[in-house]
């Protein structure tokens, strides 16, 4: 298998999961690190999410995923938490702009949400733009070249970093 092949554990929500579901607000200004804050992921809509999410499952959700606030947290807490990809029907411009920054690969395709079901097995084959599930093949829309190369990097900045030959303790000097 590929990297740009994966496979995980659907947990499937419906549609509108706003940021404040993601993340609750209440802990922006207060947890700082990634276990921190990958910790609260989903808390106030599904407490099995947070009991028993492990790193490479999918999270499958409805319309409008990613509503709300702009806060990153709500995509770092899953990114945090190790998902492999968010696959929704459609995503609230905002979040879906965040998650290529912060490097959390995101999916749309309607036909694999209607189709997926909590608990099923998911194959994701990125570089052919493709999800397998339950004997079936959908295929998405391909992120452009530019998009995924951030994502592979692990966000915007390391994407950065590495387009301009920096170490990770080097500043990005933007220009006067």
């Amino acid at each position: 298998m590929s990297q740009s092949t994966f496979v995980g554990r659907v947990w499937k929500y419906g549609d509108g999961i706003n940021t404040d579901v993601l993340f609750p607000g209440k802990y922006t200004y207060t947890l700082r690190t990634a276990e921190e804050i990958a910790a609260h992921a989903l808390e106030d809509l599904d407490p099995a999410f947070m009991a028993h999410a492990r790193p490479g499952d999918i999270l499958v959700a409805g319309r409008n995923f990613g509503n709300g606030s702009s806060r990153e947290q709500a995509v770092t807490c899953l990114k945090y938490r190790g998902l492999a990809a968010v696959v929704a029907k459609s995503f609230a411009r905002i979040y879906f702009r965040n998650g290529i920054n912060q490097g959390l690969r995101l999916i749309t395709c309607p036909e694999a949400v209607d189709a997926a079901q909590t608990g099923a097995m998911m194959e994701i084959d990125v570089q052919q733009s493709v999800i397998h599930l339950a004997g079936r093949a959908y295929p998405f829309p391909p992120l452009s070249p530019t998009a995924l190369s951030m994502i592979e990097a692990g966000g915007l900045i390391p994407h950065l970093r590495r387009r301009l030959g920096l170490t990770n303790t080097e500043d990005i000097k933007l220009a006067d």
